[in-house]
């Protein structure tokens, strides 16, 4: 059930059998959420964490007049809100961009791998802080980055995060959200993502259509976004 989960923390570093066990353990159950359903709203107790099992799964907060920003998308293996455990809630909802499966790790169990097993703990405790990498890269990318360069970065972070769990090819992947939602994961417009859509097209670097990412030049493609993975942390480093 959480193979790619244990995929991504073994690129990094080991995984006992002991601390396996105690991993699966904390989950109570499974649950299926169609596209569009908010699986948790911005405020709510949590007693469990989210782990993104099938499909895509989008950070996001609402603004009063309607307008929403997606702040982080979340592929098969990851902890949507793994944060939650420390906060008990989040200043955020989460969103079922597409038809997606969730884990619940309770938080009581949660607890007691913090009681007993440190290592995990630390690595648990690594993974919040690749998001917390990600977020600064988003934010760069709000801030300073072209509207193409936007684009072109979030598809190439993406293509390394999928890769990870054995969900990307290297010719691309599926990424099956709208235009729309696009938009609200590059704080444009959906006409002004039309436009960058075209011209990374026309340009010959990647095609976004029918719900896939598609590279034509993939090198290209990260030259445009100044991509550096780094950020990502994808070494093996004992923790």
């Amino acid at each position: 059930m959480i193979e790619c989960h244990l995929r991504k923390l073994r690129l990094r570093d080991e995984i006992s059998a002991e601390e396996e066990a105690a991993l699966r353990g904390t989950f109570i159950d499974t649950v299926a959420h169609p596209a569009g359903r908010t699986i948790v709203r911005s405020g709510e107790d949590l007693n469990f964490s989210t782990l993104v099992l099938e499909g895509f799964i989008g950070r996001y907060k609402d603004l009063k007049n309607g307008q929403r920003q997606i702040t982080h998308v979340h592929v098969p293996g990851d902890f949507a809100d793994l944060h939650g455990f420390t906060l008990k809630r989040l200043d955020h909802s989460l969103l079922a961009l597409t038809p997606c499966t969730i884990a619940r790790a309770a938080h009581a169990r949660l607890r007691e791998i913090t009681e007993t097993l440190p290592h995990l703990t630390r690595v648990m405790w690594f993974s919040t802080n690749v998001d917390a990498a990600i977020h600064r890269e988003w934010e760069v990318s709000l801030g300073r980055r072209s509207a193409i360069q936007r684009a072109a970065h979030l598809f190439c972070e993406l293509h390394v995060r999928l890769g990870v769990v054995n969900h990307a090819e290297a010719d691309g992947y599926r990424f099956p959200i709208s235009q729309a939602e696009l938009a609200e994961c590059l704080g444009l417009t959906p006409v002004h993502v039309n436009r960058v859509l075209r011209e990374l097209r026309e340009r010959g670097l990647v095609e976004f259509r029918n719900g896939r990412v598609s590279f034509r030049d993939l090198p290209g493609l990260k030259r445009l976004a100044e991509f550096d993975p780094g950020y990502l942390y994808l070494d093996p480093r004992a923790l």
